[in-house]
């Protein structure tokens, strides 16, 4: 039994997190644009999709694994693609449609990425002694590996994503471990250019905006200055939770509108219906599983696969902590969706997907296949 214990509490915690996303998906469903559409209809049919690709994952993982590479080129295919063929929703040429059928490339992006990122750091194995031109080496090909989507993905524009591409990679490199050295020279670098877009964005404003652009000026300016700038967004986002109370307003009663309310803000309206005992009781799976990813870490489980799962864990709690932070004012609004809860397809089914090799994983670690 404790040893199918980290399968079986992310199973629950999945579970929980279905009922929850249809309920507030649902109660969304009123205050969400009718262009989407039957929302609840369709999230149910993602998560439908999202159950075969997780048995997908399970099943194929070795062959995913085996094929990381084609998967990241192919996905960096589709976001070029995207420059030129996507689909403008809200100023951002995010989307592909295919017929009936429109995905984020970005999305999946982040999976490959992880991938191809962990193919390489499993290539050059620790070793104690520093070796200036091995981890060089290593850290150019991650940064190459970083930098291409990360270029194409800001030209959409999605800065909330390409946030989400460099958490992948630095924590998966923190975890891999390398010299203090390379800590400093990226703490010095790090400092000059922060230092230099700080005192052209405070002095020098017109310059800043010939050198980078206005919309790359206007990006930095959200971020910079967001914990001044208000909205009725953010500020019904902040009356419908703190008014929630205990227990909520109650399934399907939301007093307040404010947009995104299926998406970016689904936090919000799980709050408003089901007041501070469902927040908890929601943050507290999303804790499980958490730990449950964590957790596998420690057990009989190839390097490589180490790798996977610290970058399935950083990507997944930097935008839950991210989404749940914006809806109360703590972090700056960025487009980020609550991932397993916000309606959407292509986010959904590619969290569906991880969570599969999740699963294959802890699988292979019972059973020392790996």
């Amino acid at each position: 039994m404790k040893k199918n214990a980290y399968s079986i509490k992310i199973i629950i915690s999945l579970f929980v997190f279905f009922v929850i996303s249809l309920l507030s998906v649902y109660s969304a469903k009123s205050i969400s644009s009718e262009s989407l559409g039957n929302i609840f209809f369709k999230q149910s049919i993602f998560y439908l999709v999202g159950v075969i690709v997780l048995l997908i994952g399970f099943f194929y993982k070795r062959v995913v694994v085996k094929y990381s590479y084609l998967w990241y080129l192919g996905f960096v295919f589709l976001l070029f693609v995207l420059l030129f063929l996507g689909t403008s929703i809200n100023g951002s040429r995010c989307w592909l449609i295919l017929g009936p059928i429109s995905f984020q490339p970005s999305e999946f992006m982040k999976i490959a990425l992880i991938l191809a990122i962990a193919t390489v750091l499993e290539k050059y194995k620790y070793k104690n002694r520093f070796n200036f031109k091995r981890e060089a080496g290593m850290l150019f090909k991650v940064f190459l590996l970083l930098l291409i989507p990360s270029v194409l993905t800001f030209l959409e524009p999605d800065t909330g994503v390409v946030i989400i591409y460099f958490i992948i990679t630095i924590g998966m490199i923190l975890y891999r471990g390398i010299n203090k050295k390379w800590y400093i020279l990226v703490m010095v670098i790090l400092t000059l250019l922060g230092g230099g877009i700080t005192y052209l964005y405070v002095f020098q404003h017109d310059f800043l905006i010939e050198l980078l652009g206005s919309s790359l000026f206007y990006r930095i300016d959200r971020l910079l200055n967001w914990s001044n700038q208000s909205g009725y967004q953010l500020e019904n986002s902040l009356v419908a939770i703190g008014s929630s109370g205990l227990f909520g307003f109650g399934f399907n009663n939301n007093l307040l509108y404010f947009p995104e309310a299926s998406t970016d803000f689904i936090f919000t309206t799980f709050s408003s219906n089901f007041g501070f005992i469902g927040s908890v009781i929601l943050i507290i799976f999303i804790i499980l599983f958490d730990i449950s990813i964590v957790n596998l870490c420690k057990k009989k489980v190839k390097k490589y696969n180490e790798y996977i799962l610290i970058g399935i864990f950083c990507m997944i709690l930097y935008q839950q902590v991210q989404n749940i932070s914006m809806t109360i004012g703590l972090l700056p609004i960025t487009g980020i969706t609550l991932p397993f809860i916000s309606y959407g397809g292509s986010s959904l089914i590619s969290y569906m997907f991880i969570t599969g090799i999740v699963l294959r994983i802890s699988y292979d670690s019972r059973h020392y296949l790996n």
